[in-house]
């Protein structure tokens, strides 16, 4: 099927330029004002924009294994509609992904189920226990990167034969960094509401003293090296040292932790995430770090959960939260209206660097696959996660009103997402 996006305000190199989009056979083949053909389907995109497909590089889909909270069909389908044309799946699994056979049955279901490329990440060790290294070898050809996301690894050892090996190879490490000896218990961050409320907390230093650990193991193997979802001001500042002195480090943050702090809590299970809500401190070093370039992504952190697991309070609850069909409206409302950030800095958040730092997705580009999402910028509405595809329900954007509505996803030229757009699609016989 060919497709011709009309009338839009096609985002390219960092502007809007009315255009046509002209997509055969799933190739982007002219963005020009060109006549639309015969043979087509038209949709007359006029006042709507139109990126390029969304990449988030930490994704939980909880397929196989977790079933009850996520698939990968309803996992690519909450991806679309939030205009995300490339995702990268966590090996918290069952089974991890730890050597060819037990990475056999994601992919498998990926190839089958998939509505938008999935790309699985494989773990650091069997098991994701930190006692053995996985089969790198036989896995390398199939993941993006390797990680133990949802725990770190421990061993100082450990971590660094996994670097030199995964060196060799030629691939990335992107570590969730969190010392267990440092965690005592705690489940919200170690601040001001925690105290007021008789909560147990988790200190910044259980993150960033093992993103210390791991930076000097990438100054001595040379490991290319990503750090999952920062959440804390000496984070950040450890990230900023080690890209001045030349080290193949990078990371992400997540949009919970730009617009929301710890003082934003309150007693219920969609405020419970790993890392936690951190100080307002924390969150001006996290925006500080996105426009100095020392962050260079934003990630969702995806992570569906039932609605009981989800129902038991800060204390009780698990860790995680929605986010695949929230980021960009909560980041464009919240950062980009506002002023903190251009829509340019975050479309390279959303897209850019991760598709250079993985190097994964295409670029909005003649020639290329038509991986790509339109936005009603200006459409206003409140966040209802009854309305989401995901599974998983639980964020704490519930009734926040936003800006930007996604109206159509294509991957590969077909459309995987599409709203209320019959009254704008003609056919040219």
């Amino acid at each position: 099927m060919n497709y011709i996006l009309s009338n839009a305000n096609v985002f390219m190199q960092g502007e809007f330029v009315k255009s046509n989009v002209f997509v055969n056979n799933g190739i982007i083949t002219d963005i020009s004002s060109a006549t639309p053909t015969k043979g087509s389907v038209v949709f007359d995109l006029e006042g709507f924009a139109i990126f390029p497909g969304f990449i988030d590089v930490h994704t939980h889909l909880r397929e196989p294994g977790f079933f009850y909270k996520e698939t990968i069909r309803t996992g690519t389908q909450a991806a679309a509609h939030g205009g995300y044309t490339t995702i990268c799946a966590m090996p918290n699994l069952n089974p991890v992904p730890d050597c060819a056979e037990t990475l056999a049955p994601q992919l498998e279901a990926i190839e089958k189920t998939a509505l938008i490329e999935v790309l699985p990440y494989g773990a650091i060790t069997y098991g994701e226990k930190g006692e053995a290294l996985a089969d790198f070898d036989a896995l390398a050809p199939h993941v993006c990167a390797f990680s133990d996301d949802g725990r770190g690894v421990q061993s100082d050892e450990m971590m660094r034969q996994a670097m030199k090996k995964i060196k060799q190879l030629d691939k990335m490490v992107a570590a969730h960094c969190e010392v267990n000896e440092l965690l005592n218990g705690g489940y919200i961050h170690a601040g001001e509401y925690c105290a007021q409320h008789g909560h147990k907390g988790i200190c910044s230093e259980s993150e960033w003293k093992q993103i210390e650990r791991d930076i000097a193991l990438v100054r001595e193997t040379g490991c290319d090296y990503h750090v999952c979802h920062i959440s804390t001001k000496e984070g950040v500042e450890l990230i900023r040292q080690a890209k001045k002195e030349g080290l193949p480090v990078s990371c992400e943050t997540g949009p919970h932790y730009l617009v929301l702090t710890d003082m934003d809590l309150q007693e219920d299970g969609r405020f419970k995430m790993n890392p936690p809500l951190r100080s307002k401190a924390d969150q001006d070093a996290l925006i500080a770090g996105i426009l100095d370039g020392t962050i260079d992504m934003i990630a969702t952190d995806h992570a569906p959960h039932s609605a009981e697991e989800k129902s038991k309070g800060l204390a009780k609850s698990m860790m995680g939260i929605v986010g695949l069909e929230t980021a960009f409206p909560i980041l464009y409302t919240n950062l980009v209206k506002k002023g903190v950030l251009t829509l340019k800095m975050l479309i390279d958040l959303m897209h850019t660097n991760p598709s250079k730092r993985f190097g994964i997705g295409t670029p909005l580009a003649v020639g290329m696959p038509a991986n790509l999402t339109v936005y009603d910028l200006n459409e206003t509405y409140t966040i209802d996660p009854a309305e989401f595809c995901s599974m998983g329900k639980s964020t704490p954007f519930t009734g926040w009103e936003v800006s930007g509505r996604c109206k159509l996803t294509m991957y590969k030229g077909i459309p995987v997402w599409e709203e209320n757009l019959d009254s704008r699609k003609t056919t040219i016989l």
